[in-house]
């Protein structure tokens, strides 16, 4: 992990795996710092690609917003955060924050478990994720109702 977890404001949402969070400054009472978030562990469609407006749609419904938990691993390419985003699922908005937005992207068959990040996590996280993904294929659920739909690796 690159720090311990952090409370942020999502702001914005880019796609279905990219956000924009606003996240106080260490050591700072009143300063912000605007991070780029990607969702560790998920791949989710672009923009222009089948699926690509619902997935961000999806992603937007559940963290725009919200004060959610950052717990970031590492900092990708493009100086992208890599983060597990935790947020209060809709059910329980005031409640605590326990919903891992990637895994329930995974859940609702609109992202893709990412093998590029799975070294970053837990052996239990991995397989949530993997059957999470396993389990929207069975469904047909979201990118995986077409048959043109390419299997990922496994996470």
């Amino acid at each position: 992990m690159l720090a311990t977890p952090l409370l942020c404001l999502i702001v914005g949402v880019f796609d279905g795996h990219t956000l924009s969070a606003r996240c106080p400054l260490p050591d700072a009472l009143q300063l912000h710092q605007s991070v780029q978030v990607r969702l560790q562990g998920v791949n989710a469609p672009q923009a222009q690609q089948p699926y690509g407006p619902e997935a961000r749609e999806a992603l937007r419904a559940m963290t725009l917003g919200q004060t959610a938990q950052l717990r970031c691993s590492k900092v990708g390419h493009q100086q992208h955060r890599v983060c597990t985003v935790w947020v209060a699922p809709a059910s329980a908005p005031d409640g605590p924050r326990t919903l891992d937005a990637g895994l329930a992207m995974l859940t609702v068959g609109l992202a893709r478990c990412s093998h590029a990040d799975a070294q970053e996590q837990s052996p239990q996280e991995r397989g949530q994720y993997s059957f999470a993904e396993q389990e929207a294929k069975a469904r047909k659920a979201g990118l995986w109702r077409t048959n043109g739909a390419v299997d990922p690796p496994d996470c």
